[in-house]
C-alpha cells in the first residue's frame, strides 16, 4: 500500500499543474467572447514551458496528457451519428486515402528534388506530414532504422508546424466561409498531428471539431499500412523479423475505443443525459491534453529547425491543403 501511494503522489505534482492549466484556459475563455478553451490551453502550455519550464517533479503528472488525449477521443466517439457519417463516408474516406498517399509521394520528391534531404529524414518528414504528425515521424523511424538526431530533427520540423496551423487553419477556415464539415474534413486532411486538428475543430465549431477528428483518425489508421510499405521499399529488415507485432504496437489503438463507443451510443443504449456526460468527461480531458501539447513545444527548438526541412514541409502543406480545399469545396 505504501508503494501505491509513493507512485500516486508522485503523479500528483504534474496532474495539478495540467488541472490549472485546463482551469485557467477555460476560465480566460468564458471571460473573452469567441476564444476557445482548447487553444487558450494549449497557449498556456507553451507559455509555461518556454518560461518556468517544466520541473522533473512534475514530469510523472505531466506524462500522462498523452492518454488523456487518446481517452477524449475514445469518448468523444459518442457525439458522432454514425449515419450522419455514412452518408459521406465513403466520400471522406476515399479522400484521406488519396491524399495520404499523394501527400507521401510529393513530400518524398519535394525533399529529395527540391530540398537535396536525403534519406531517411525526407521519409521522416513526408510520414509526418501525410499520416500523423510526430507519431508517425517515431514509427517510420523505427521501421527505417534511423538515427535518433534524424528522428528527433524530424519531429521538431512537424511541431513547427504543429504550432503555426492550430492558429492558422481556423482563421483560414472563417476568412474562407467554410461549413463546420468543411472545415473539419480540410483540417483533417491536411494538418498533421492528431492534438492540434482536434485543436483547430473544435476552435472552429463543435461540428467542425467532430469531423476533424473522424477525419484525423481515418488518416491516422494508415499508419501500419505506410510502415508496412516502407519496410518492403527501404529492405531494412530481414523476413525473421517480426514485423506484425512491431507494427501492432505502433497502430493507435484507441482508434478502437473511438469506433466501439461511436458504435455503443448509436446503438440507443445510451440516454442523451449520458451521451452529454460523456461529452463534458471528453471537453475536459481535452483541456488537460493540450495544456500538455503545449508545454512539449519548445520555442528554441524550432528555431534551432535547419530551413531545408522546413521549406519542403511547407511547400507540402500549401499544395495539399490547397488541393484538399478544393476537393471539399467540390464534394461537401
Amino acid at each position: 500500500m505504501t508503494g501505491i501511494a509513493e507512485a500516486v503522489q508522485a503523479y500528483l505534482p504534474g496532474l495539478a499543474l495540467l488541472g490549472g492549466g485546463a482551469v485557467a484556459a477555460t476560465l480566460v475563455a468564458g471571460a473573452v467572447p469567441g476564444l476557445q478553451p482548447l487553444v487558450v490551453a494549449v497557449a498556456i502550455g507553451v507559455g509555461v514551458g518556454n518560461t518556468v519550464g517544466v520541473p522533473d517533479v512534475v514530469e510523472p503528472g505531466v506524462g500522462v496528457d498523452k492518454l488523456f488525449l487518446e481517452t477524449g477521443i475514445v469518448l468523444l466517439g459518442a457525439a458522432v451519428a454514425v449515419e450522419e457519417f455514412l452518408t459521406a463516408g465513403p466520400t471522406v474516406l476515399a479522400l484521406v486515402v488519396a491524399v495520404v498517399g499523394g501527400g507521401l509521394l510529393f513530400a518524398e520528391i519535394a525533399a529529395r528534388g527540391l530540398f537535396r534531404i536525403g534519406s531517411p529524414t525526407s521519409s521522416l518528414l513526408a510520414a509526418g506530414a501525410s499520416i500523423c504528425g510526430v507519431s508517425a515521424v517515431v514509427a517510420i523511424g523505427r521501421v527505417l532504422d534511423a538515427r535518433g538526431a534524424d528522428i528527433t530533427f524530424a519531429a521538431a520540423t512537424i511541431l513547427l508546424f504543429d504550432a503555426v496551423t492550430l492558429v492558422a487553419f481556423p482563421l483560414a477556415g472563417e476568412w474562407l466561409g467554410l461549413t463546420g464539415r468543411q472545415f473539419g474534413v480540410w483540417a483533417g486532411v491536411s494538418m498533421f498531428s492528431t492534438g492540434p486538428v482536434a485543436a483547430a475543430g473544435f476552435a472552429y465549431s463543435p461540428e467542425a471539431g467532430q469531423w476533424a477528428t473522424v477525419t484525423k483518425l481515418a488518416r491516422n489508421s494508415l499508419l501500419g499500412g505506410v510502415a508496412v510499405a516502407y519496410s518492403l521499399a527501404y529492405a531494412a529488415r530481414s523476413a525473421a523479423d517480426p514485423g506484425v507485432r512491431r507494427l501492432w504496437a505502433e497502430f493507435p489503438k484507441f482508434l478502437l475505443g473511438f469506433l466501439l463507443v461511436a458504435v455503443i451510443a448509436n446503438t440507443g443504449l445510451l440516454s442523451p443525459a449520458a451521451l452529454a456526460s460523456i461529452g463534458r468527461v471528453s471537453d475536459a480531458l481535452f483541456a488537460l491534453a493540450f495544456v500538455g501539447l503545449g508545454l512539449s513545444i519548445r520555442i528554441d527548438d524550432m528555431r534551432a529547425v535547419g530551413a531545408a526541412p522546413v521549406g519542403a514541409v511547407l511547400v507540402h502543406l500549401l499544395a495539399v491543403s490547397a488541393v484538399a480545399l478544393a476537393a471539399v469545396r467540390w464534394l461537401l
